[in-house]
């Protein structure tokens, strides 16, 4: 009787595990979340001046990084970014670094080392912006991929690495 009891609380188990699984990748692909309203009307602050507007990189592929002065990873990954837009700016993706920092050590940090991405002041509202993106433990690094058509392709929590960057290629060629 207790065998047959194991292998019944075992194979229910396996079946939860299983149900559980399935219901967070149903519930965590990519493209069933919906960009929240407005996201086109966006609009940061950038270090130089001026706006960063979300509407004008509207129809090509997107990557929204977000990522903060006092974040090892994200200061690991901005080489990789670049050198990621420097390549594939001619396919029409453009990388747009979104600051969840105060403005002051942004500039500070752009003066001793300037990015060659458009970077945006996204300040601490950045971590909500980035939750209605998907980051629901609004952690950094946090990057978003979005196609020409709009939808979100990927979303990755933690430091990139250059896999994940060719995968994205492949997926919005």
């Amino acid at each position: 009787m207790k065998r047959r009891n194991l292998v019944l609380a075992g194979a229910v188990g396996t079946a939860a595990a299983v149900a559980g699984i399935g219901a967070a990748w149903w519930r965590l692909r990519p493209e069933e979340l919906p960009l929240p309203p407005g996201f086109w009307q966006t609009r940061f602050e950038k270090p130089e001046g001026g706006e960063l507007v979300l509407a004008n990189y509207r129809g090509k592929p997107l990557v929204l990084n977000f990522w903060a002065t006092w974040c090892p990873p994200c200061i690991t990954e901005l080489p990789l970014l670049e050198r990621f837009q420097r390549e594939q700016q001619g396919r029409g993706w453009t990388v747009l670094a979104l600051a969840v920092d105060s403005p002051t050590p942004v500039r500070e940090f752009l003066l001793k080392r300037p990015l060659a991405l458009p970077v945006g002041l996204a300040g601490l509202d950045g971590i909500e912006f980035g939750r209605s993106l998907g980051n629901t433990q609004g952690g950094l690094p946090f990057t978003v991929v979005l196609a020409s058509d709009g939808t979100v392709r990927s979303r990755k929590l933690g430091a990139l690495k250059e896999p994940e960057l060719q995968a994205w290629i492949a997926a919005i060629a």
